[in-house]
């Protein structure tokens, strides 16, 4: 059982580092010489609609980890452990969506979001591996 809380850890940081308000960029352009950076919440609507859909997508895609993961937690059930892992997967391809637009797009929390949720799903392979 405490294993088992061990899998719910990282999703919950990851949560607490996407409602921080540093982890999704946009960048405005007051003039050709002037370039304002603003940081926002995953969970914020603005970078999705100045059409930065990935941060707003990957956050739902963490709750959707951290839901199917309390899951587990309760039922046991390992099914729920591949189920995940493919969430897991898509939410770290997603999270990556905002170098399309270029680094400056790209945070350190960002980027810290993204190697959890690929920590996460390492995690999750070897333990089912092991049994």
């Amino acid at each position: 059982m405490k294993k088992r809380f061990l899998y719910l850890l990282l999703p919950i940081i990851t949560l607490i580092l996407e409602i921080l308000p540093y982890g999704a960029v946009c960048v405005f352009a007051s003039s050709p010489t002037d370039v304002v950076i603003n940081t926002y919440s995953y969970f914020s609507m603005v970078p999705f609609g100045y059409a930065n859909f990935s941060p707003l997508i990957t956050a739902f895609l963490t709750c959707t980890v951290l839901v199917l993961l309390t899951v587990y937690f309760i039922k046991g059930n390992r099914v729920i452990l591949s189920v995940t892992n493919y969430f897991l997967i898509f939410a770290a391809v997603i999270s990556l969506g905002s170098l399309i637009y270029g680094i400056e797009f790209y945070s350190l929390v960002a980027s810290l979001i993204t190697f959890s949720l690929i920590a996460e799903f390492v995690f999750l392979q070897i333990s089912i591996k092991k049994s």
